[in-house]
């Protein structure tokens, strides 16, 4: 846009002046060239508010030709909003000569808005005042401004803990906290700004405590470099928190470091969390000892430093006797107790540096590292053995605890974690062997005889799969009628290497290893398939008896799977019959009169085995449904012996009669102990004084002889 308003030579020159200079033309340069090469907007505003002279940008900004920016008031140039204060702006230019600044949006055509920083001053020309003004485009600046403003914001609003460090060659002063470095330091702003990092780190540090950190965090900073570390610090209040600390540098234009940011955040509770985690994984949760992952890493640690240091390393592996029977006696909350109070006393038998882990149930491990001597160890496992040996106190009532220890040395008996605990868990078990409440020190006798055992227990678990497994039969007879009446089922393993093998050379390694269940599955298929066969044969009425042990009945759903059974093998109830010792069935009262429910309500017979050897309590056995006692096999033995055996047999008789219950007189071997019995009127008997106990094909010819007659007394299969 030209101007030519008809103004005068401003320089006053004429010409036949001489040659002007340079600041002459540069003076006589036309205004209207001048400002339309400036980088803004040029305006000059005369008194009644419009537009007098402005340059293209004018137009440019706001999408107005030259006629329309004649005609309008400079403030309509402006949204409704800021009118007024441009006006006010012009006004005090005008009348008072100010200099004003003025941001403001310099509404175009199409409506967009664009910020401007105005800039007024007074121009009197010809007596008349104008406002005369540039305007610079600030959209950048708002951008940028809006970035800082949304930054400082998102520092106010983090969670994480922030400061900024300025940096100098003397000091790092702190020039900036956020809200929540505040709340988690509980320092305020103001007793933080322009203190030295160094020092507020030292204030807030614990002495002596994570000092490499600290030291981490001063070496990071003088070399300029970022770092993360994590260590505690303390609050204003007092309370110690830990703090994940992360510090970044930050550069100038030029790129130099100027700064620090600084971000903390308080990770207490996830320590906390990560501490008890790693309790949990590596305690054992009812005792609180370790469990058996870090005694493993223990014993490893134990072992390297004993290489070094070339001492001895003991394992004591220790195995509660018959707790079994405390938790069936006194029930499981106790045994839990007792298992807490046992972990405490061995924890005060043996020095911090050892190690009590519980393994699970009733075991436990001790590993006894840096042992100075075999006599110094010596002198530890006696202390723990004699801490053992007192009762334990719960609930008012003193339970006396006994244990079985095996015991184990690096490097004598072996060097490895693994070889250790296997030779202490051999060691154990010849404790257990030999009568338990004894500690047993490995050897290599004791390898061979555990390898045995082991051996026995592997053919155990093939015996089944092997066929090797049958079952005998010793019948039973019925003294009123001479007649075989039912028989006992007798399990028998035919060993590939032994022979025939009787019950008494496995049955309690069975019950130990647990093999006792699949054998007793076994037999109850076999006399459930015997009792069909019999059925077939019109022996509607025979009954045919198995042994039950403890561990068998105490199991899980056993009686389900009994009851199953038999359905499938539509064996009649009355027809089965289950044999199980007086020890057994005083081992645990609640469980005995679940098994005496269970027995009633499927219709079996239940007869009580070596009935005598124990304490019963003629009350309870009066109100169970036991079909029959069988006289315990010594009480016999001693029938018309100076050691009153047919005192006690004939006792015997009269309480099971008193009960209406039937009396089976067991190991019947002569023709004195067969009359005695049928004189004080015993129901039954069974023994080799009538038959050995046989093969199922032998036992049917017997039935099939017996048909035709009594069995003469005295027979012998």
């Amino acid at each position: 846009m030209s101007v030519n308003n008809g103004a005068t030579d401003p320089a006053g020159l004429t010409d036949a002046s001489p040659e002007p200079s340079e600041r002459e033309l540069l003076a006589r340069t036309p205004l209207g060239e001048i400002m339309n090469l400036l980088p803004g907007t040029f305006y000059l505003i005369s008194a009644s508010g419009k537009l007098a002279l402005w340059n293209t940008w004018v137009e440019q900004s706001t999408q107005l030709s030259f006629a329309e920016l004649a005609e309008i008031d400079a403030t309509d140039l402006f949204g409704i909003d800021e009118r007024q204060k441009v006006a006010s702006s012009i006004v005090q230019v005008l009348e008072h000569g100010a200099q004003v600044v003025v941001e403001a949006g310099l509404v175009a055509k199409n409506g967009r808005t664009t910020p401007f920083l105005f800039t007024g001053a007074r121009f009197v020309l010809n007596g008349k005042a104008y406002v005369c003004g540039m305007g610079l485009d600030i959209s950048a600046r708002r951008v940028q401004e809006e970035q800082l403003r949304l930054r400082e914001r998102a520092l106010h609003a983090s969670s994480n803990g922030i400061f900024i460090v300025r940096c100098t060659e003397l000091s790092n002063p702190v020039v900036y906290v956020n809200p929540a470095f505040e709340r988690i330091t509980g320092y305020r702003g103001g007793e933080l700004l322009g203190r030295d990092s160094e020092n507020m780190c030292g204030f807030m540090g614990i002495p002596g405590m994570d000092d490499r950190e600290h030291l981490q965090v001063r070496t990071a900073m003088a070399e300029r470099r970022e770092l993360r570390v994590t260590f505690r610090n303390v609050r204003k209040s007092g309370d110690i928190f830990w703090n994940d600390l992360t510090i970044s540098p930050v550069d100038n234009d030029k790129g130099v470091i100027t700064h620090f940011i600084g971000v903390i955040n308080d990770i207490t509770e996830s320590k906390q969390r990560t501490s008890m985690l790693e309790h949990e994984i590596n305690h054992d949760l009812l005792t609180g000892l370790a469990n058996r992952n870090l005694m493993w890493d223990r014993l490893e640690q134990g072992l390297s430093m004993a290489q070094r240091n070339k001492s001895l390393v003991a394992v004591i592996l220790v195995d509660l006797d018959n707790f079994k029977l405390i938790n069936d006696t006194w029930g499981h909350l106790v045994g839990d107790e007792i298992l807490k109070v046992v972990g405490r006393k061995m924890l005060r038998s043996v020095r911090d540096s050892d190690t009590v882990a519980r393994l699970g149930g009733d075991e436990f491990v001790l590993v006894l590292t840096n042992q100075p001597s075999l006599r110094y160890m010596l002198r530890m496992i006696e202390r723990l053995r004699r801490d053992m040996a007192s009762a334990v106190t719960v609930n008012n009532k003193e339970i006396p605890v006994r244990a079985s220890m095996g015991v184990s040395v690096f490097p004598h008996d072996g060097v490895t974690a693994g070889e250790l605990m296997r030779a202490a868990d051999t060691a154990m078990y010849h404790a257990k062997q030999g009568g338990r409440d004894d500690v047993q020190f490995f050897s290599n006798d004791m390898k061979m005889a555990t390898d045995a055992k082991q051996k026995l227990e592997q053919n155990m678990r093939q015996a089944i799969e092997r066929d090797e497994m049958f079952l005998m039969f010793q019948p039973k007879l019925s003294l009123l009628t001479e007649k075989i009446i039912g028989a006992e089922a007798l399990l028998r393993w035919r060993h590939p290497e032994q022979g025939v093998l009787l019950p008494a050379s496995f049955m309690l390694d069975a019950e130990e290893n647990g093999m006792i269940v699949p054998f007793g599955e076994w037999v109850l298929e076999q006399v459930c398939k015997v009792l069909q066969r019999m059925k077939l044969l019109g022996y509607d009425d025979l009954v045919v008896s198995m042994n039950l042990s403890f561990r068998e009945f105490s199991q899980r759903g056993y009686f389900e799977l009994l009851s199953k059974k038999l359905h499938d093998a539509n064996v009649t109830p009355a027809n089965f019959e289950l044999e199980i010792t007086e020890a057994s069935l005083l081992r645990n009262a609640e469980l005995t009169r679940g098994v005496y429910e269970h027995v009633a309500r499927l219709g079996i017979k239940l007869a009580v085995d070596q009935f005598g050897a124990g304490v019963s309590s003629l009350e309870n056995l009066h109100q169970v449904p036991v079909t029959s006692l069988k006289i315990y096999k010594g009480f016999i033995s001693r029938i018309n012996s100076p050691n009153d055996g047919d005192k006690m047999a004939k006792a015997i008789i009269g309480i099971g009669h008193l009960m209406n219950k039937g009396v089976v007189g067991e190991g019947v071997e002569t023709p004195d102990q067969r009359d005695f019995l049928k004189l004080n009127g015993c129901d039954m008997v069974q023994g080799n004084y009538f038959s050995h106990p046989i093969l199922l094909p032998a036992f049917e010819q017997l039935l099939a002889d017996t048909r035709l007659g009594t069995m003469p007394a005295g027979t012998r299969h």
